[in-house]
């Protein structure tokens, strides 16, 4: 039997009296480029940090490519790259400094060579010796890509990867993180751009209030509604305001 990339059983986490999870269960293939989509608050950034390691949840369990993200966190958490939604970063050493920096977390040296293919096609090459505080907020999201995809993850988490990204930029991350997923690797993707979800990821999961509410492939999502012909982005609205 095929391991999952990534398993969530049951998944229950709240902060006081808040619900953040309310009992998730999902699964995602490997190989698979699946959407992770819901409003603010809906409770996406705690699953991921649940997948993380980052936050314990209170009932449940995930895995990693068959291994528990509790009783093995390092070996789920090497098999994981994610790019967090804040701009977290070092101030102290260049991009290329960070990045080996990154490598050396997961016991890895040599790794220039790779370093060099991901700052060419994240176009961060003219910044390799440049001083992190001295990039844009675009600059930095890309260095976050570079970090996530540094020790080569085959399952990689993207929360808002291209928020604060121009256009043309943007363009360029999505080649490349086309090519990691032809290359056999599982993207997950959060995102407000629904036309990225739309155009990226073949399966999509809707969150609201801690819960999966709409799990489909995207071309059923899309198809819900009968003869209509409707964005991603109106299926959105139209299941949220169920």
């Amino acid at each position: 039997m095929t391991v999952p990339a990534i398993r969530v059983s049951g998944v229950a986490k709240h902060f006081g009296s808040v619900c953040a999870l309310d009992g998730v269960d999902l699964e995602i293939a490997g190989g698979e480029f699946f959407g992770l989509l819901g409003p603010n608050g809906a409770g996406k950034t705690t699953l991921i940090s649940a997948l993380a390691g980052l936050v314990r949840p209170d009932a449940g369990r995930l895995e990693v490519m068959g291994h528990d993200v509790q009783a093995d966190y390092r070996g789920a958490r090497r098999l994981l790259g994610v790019v967090p939604q804040e701009l977290v970063f070092d101030p102290f050493f260049s991009v290329r400094e960070t990045l080996r920096i990154q490598s050396g977390y997961f016991g890895i040296r040599g790794n220039d060579d790779w370093i060099d293919e991901i700052l060419h096609n994240l176009d961060l090459t003219a910044k390799a010796d440049a001083n992190m505080r001295a990039l844009s907020g675009g600059m930095k999201r890309r260095v976050l890509v570079a970090q996530a995809l540094v020790h080569r993850p085959p399952v990689i988490v993207l929360d808002e990867p291209t928020a604060g990204v121009d256009v043309e930029l943007r363009q360029g991350l999505w080649r490349f993180i086309r090519r990691l997923n032809e290359d056999g690797h599982t993207i997950v993707l959060t995102t407000h751009y629904l036309e990225e979800a739309e155009s990226e990821c073949a399966r999509i999961a809707m969150m609201k209030a801690g819960r999966i509410i709409a799990l489909d492939t995207t071309a059923n999502l899309l198809q819900r509604f009968g003869s209509e012909t409707l964005s991603l982005e109106e299926v959105f609205v139209r299941v949220m305001n169920a």
